[in-house]
Formats: structure tokens, C-alpha cells, sequence
């Protein structure tokens, strides 16, 4: 059996899939990659379903070998790997993975032909990390069995394909939002500021550093929250509901970020700079339709 060795295991590396869903009213969040778009771009590469288990790499990726030929893809951040990114590359049996760190960027994604074969828990691998659901970050020494899950051939990226092209980090992020449920409390603050990614931001929330929100007056019933909610809260600094958010939040809402720009969250670190820009849900609708014709173009 094909097995990848942990030789070093980076910061914090873990395997996710898109995570696990219908269990919100047990306050279970879904967790799941960061940047999803670049965990399924990843494993349609190698010819996974774009479900399959893989590594999310953050900051600092580590080292990896594998005791057969391998066939992988790297997407997401620049680790440093030497390999090309965006297409699958195929390892000899032996060969050292070295991923030492992001250049820009947070977190990348190792997909392997056939998916790591992880136990599933509520139907899914993904580790969260807050709670330990579905696991723990991968320690050097650890062991995963590769498995014989692939769905079709490797692909490479389509040529020519003009109208979206695979995302790039940036240190400024621009993160396109529509309107929260109480945008209405709000004024213009939150598109006017430019605002600072704080270094206790984690997989739970982004926090921003920079020019308050105005606070709201009356005091809010807890009610469901989504994935990508910008939540205001008592010290006007906002917070970014990430993949591992609580399931109700007390805070007022004035702007969710768009499905499409999701990556954008799952690629900002500390001392990154946001700025957010309102757009109609018909144009966000747009957005996500392009990104989707151009990932199943992979």
C-alpha cells in the first residue's frame, strides 16, 4: 500500500474535504478547506472527485515522502515546492516534498491520485481544528494511506480559457460582499476603510484592525450565522465568519462576502489589508457561474 510519511508537518496541516453539513443545530459548523476553489481545483488535477480528502498547508507547509511513484497537484499559495503549481506532477517513490513557506498567500493544497483513505466522521474527513472533530494537524512521524478513489484520468488546466484564470494571492485583498441583514443600521464605513487582517484571527473568524463600525444600539436575539458574515462587533472592529464559525451570533450583520470570493478569505494572514466592495447578488451570481465554468474546464 502507497502511504505519504510526515517528515515535518509545517504550522498547522491538516486534511479537509468541503466539510460536513446538516449538523448546524447541533452547533457543529462545517468546516472544510479554506479555500475551497483551490482543494477541488486540486483534485480534479489528479483526477479525484473534487470531494476527495486532501492536505490544507498553512504558512509553513513542511516536508513529505510517499513509498511509491505519486501522482499529485499543488494549488492554492506559492509554497516554495520548486514544482509547478496548477497541474498534476508526478513524484518518484522516495521523493522528498519540501513546501518551506508561503510567499503570498496563506495555505496550499496537496491532492493525491486516489485521495487519502481517513476515517469519515458526520460524512466527512475534515479536521476541525477548534474542537478536534474529524482529528488532530498532522505530527511528524504520521502515516496516511493513499487510496484507490480517483474518478478519472489526470488533467492539466485548459488553454485559452480567457474569461477566469487560476486566483493569485494578494497582499491587498479586495473582498466583494452584497448586503447583511441589518445593512440598513450602517452607513459607508465599511467601504471606505482600508482594514489591517489581526494576528489573532484563526480559522473561527477574521478579525480586522481599522476604522470602526458604528455600533449598534439595541441589543440582537441570537440567530443563525453564514459562512462569509461580517459581523460588527461592540468595538466596531470587524469579524470575518470563517469555515470554522459558531452555527448563531448576536452581532449585528451589515454584509455577507460573496461565494466567489471565498478563496480570498482562506489566503489572507496577519498583516494582510481588506477592502471591501459592495456588489448586487444578480452580479455575484455572475462571479460564481464564471469561477464554476472555469473550474470544470480543469
Amino acid at each position: 500500500m502507497n502511504r505519504l510519511h510526515v517528515l515535518s508537518p509545517g504550522l498547522q496541516t491538516t486534511v479537509q474535504d468541503l466539510g460536513r453539513f446538516g449538523y448546524a443545530h447541533f452547533g457543529i459548523s462545517a468546516s472544510g478547506a479554506a479555500d475551497p476553489l483551490a482543494l477541488r481545483a486540486a483534485n480534479l488535477l489528479v483526477g479525484n472527485a473534487e470531494n476527495a480528502p486532501a492536505l490544507e498547508l498553512t504558512l509553513n507547509g513542511g516536508e513529505y515522502s510517499f513509498d511509491q511513484p505519486t501522482l499529485i497537484a499543488l494549488t492554492g499559495a506559492d509554497f516554495g515546492s520548486g514544482l509547478p503549481l496548477w497541474q498534476p506532477v508526478q513524484l518518484r517513490a522516495g521523493e522528498v516534498l519540501r513546501c518551506p513557506r508561503a510567499t503570498h498567500g496563506a495555505r496550499a493544497y496537496l491532492a493525491v491520485r486516489g485521495g487519502f483513505a481517513v476515517p469519515l466522521v458526520m460524512g466527512s474527513a475534515s479536521v476541525h481544528v477548534m474542537t478536534g472533530v474529524g482529528g488532530r494537524p498532522l505530527r511528524a512521524g504520521d502515516m496516511l494511506d493513499i487510496g484507490d478513489a480517483a474518478v478519472r484520468l489526470p488533467r492539466k488546466p485548459a488553454r485559452g480559457f480567457e474569461k477566469y484564470t487560476p486566483p493569485v494571492p494578494e497582499r491587498t485583498a479586495s473582498l466583494r460582499v452584497t448586503a447583511g441583514p441589518h445593512a440598513r443600521e450602517f452607513g459607508e464605513e465599511l467601504y471606505r476603510a482600508t482594514y489591517t487582517v489581526s494576528e489573532e484571527s484563526n480559522r473561527m473568524g477574521i478579525r480586522l484592525k481599522g476604522a470602526p463600525l458604528a455600533a449598534h444600539a439595541g441589543q440582537m436575539v441570537s440567530e443563525g450565522v453564514p459562512l462569509g458574515a461580517v459581523q460588527a462587533p461592540p468595538d466596531g472592529q470587524p469579524i470575518i465568519l470563517f469555515v470554522e464559525h459558531q452555527t448563531t451570533g448576536g452581532y449585528p450583520k451589515p454584509a455577507t462576502v460573496i461565494s466567489a470570493d471565498f478563496w480570498r478569505l482562506g489566503q489572507l494572514r496577519p498583516r494582510d489589508r481588506v477592502a471591501f466592495e459592495r456588489i448586487t447578488l444578480p452580479a455575484a451570481l455572475e462571479l460564481l457561474r464564471d469561477q464554476e465554468e472555469w473550474l470544470y474546464s480543469l
